[in-house]
């Protein structure tokens, strides 16, 4: 069976609903990563019976260091994808060169529009009126790495922030599994 490990550093509603629909199925999920010690997601993992690995990126002296820390990890699990779920920082160069096309993200935005921390916010802030998710492999850039997949819906002018979040959050949670699922078969 294939093996997928998740990062997140929030809550991680994205990372259970992946191991509620793919663990055991499709594949493993063999391990989370998380760079925020307390994080809601490690609560997650625990009741969901998933590895983790929790590191404070403060404890290191650069992001090459906890990197390293990372793929030693990894390295004993041969992950076949790194799945990013709501994890907050940018890859670097040494995860981007050990797992080169096996990263990928989500992001809260019809890319390449509205790229960075707050795709949604700024998608608002715009007008726009068509909203969506974007799944991507990840580069050295900030949400610039190619487009797998992309789902949208037509918001109306009175629903608010936060009811577009939960459409986000909705669309994210069906789009997301189903990706990883077809990569891993690939």
């Amino acid at each position: 069976m294939k093996k997928i490990v998740v990062f997140a550093s929030g809550s991680g509603s994205n990372f259970q609903t992946i191991v509620e629909k793919l663990h055991q199925k499709e594949c493993e999920v063999a391990l989370l990563v998380c760079d925020q010690p307390g994080a809601y997601c490690l609560e997650r993992a625990k009741h969901l019976s998933i590895p983790t690995f929790t590191f404070n990126p403060k404890s290191y002296e650069t992001k090459a260091d906890f990197e390293k820390e990372i793929c030693k990890q990894l390295e004993i699990i041969h992950p076949d994808l790194i799945v990013l779920a709501g994890y907050m920082r940018l890859i670097g160069e040494t995860l981007l060169e050990a797992y080169e096309g096996k990263i990928i993200n989500i992001h809260p935005a019809l890319l390449p529009a509205f790229p960075g921390r707050d795709g949604i916010g700024d998608a608002l802030k715009y007008g726009v009126k068509v909203m969506g998710v974007t799944v991507h492999y990840v580069d050295a850039g900030i949400d610039t790495g190619k487009i797998i997949d992309q789902a949208c819906f037509k918001r109306t002018e009175n629903e608010t922030k936060e009811e577009i979040e939960t459409r986000i959050h909705a669309l994210e949670h069906e789009l997301y599994p189903q990706v990883i699922a077809k990569l891993l078969k690939a």
